[in-house]
């Protein structure tokens, strides 16, 4: 093959021109273009950090602020419940001012009423005895054709009623 016995002529100048070649790109690339691509890189990792430590300073500024937050609402919840137990308190004390007030009108009508009512078993007994004394009279008159007196028959009933 022609193309090998040419190797060994023509071996000496390929490796000369591959190293002027990778020598050149070397200079090009290794010397201008690889520093100006660290540089970014460089600059990207210290963007990247910076923006990962304002996002944890943010963090931890919001997790601060969420904290009182937290410590307002509980202290506003406190003050909101003391708020109701006072009122509910106020109001208990109210009604139970009321439910006394109307006790007493209830216990002063109660009172009332049963000496009323008292007072009305007394003139119904009272009626009750003069009509059962008449009665008695008039049945000892028509029985034994006897006239006893209102008062013996007064006084006969109330023993009679003592009894019952």
């Amino acid at each position: 093959m022609p193309q090998i016995a040419q190797l060994a002529e023509t071996y000496s100048s390929q490796i000369f021109w591959l190293l002027v070649f990778f020598g050149i790109v070397f200079v090009f690339v290794g010397r201008g273009m690889v520093p100006k691509v660290m540089d970014t890189v460089a600059q990207r990792d210290q963007q990247i950090s910076a923006d990962l430590a304002a996002a944890t300073a943010a963090r931890a500024k919001a997790d601060e602020e969420e904290e009182a937050w937290r410590v307002r609402e509980n202290d506003n919840r406190a003050a909101a419940q003391a708020i109701v137990a006072q009122a509910k308190a106020e109001a208990a004390d109210r009604n139970e001012k009321k439910l006394a007030a109307a006790q007493k009108r209830l216990d002063t009508k109660l009172a009332k009423a049963e000496q009323e009512i008292s007072e009305a078993r007394d003139a119904a007994l009272a009626e009750v005895e003069g009509v059962a004394a008449e009665a008695a009279q008039d049945i000892v008159q028509r029985l034994a054709g006897v006239t006893v007196t209102a008062a013996a028959a007064k006084t006969a009933v109330k023993k009679a009623l003592s009894h019952v």
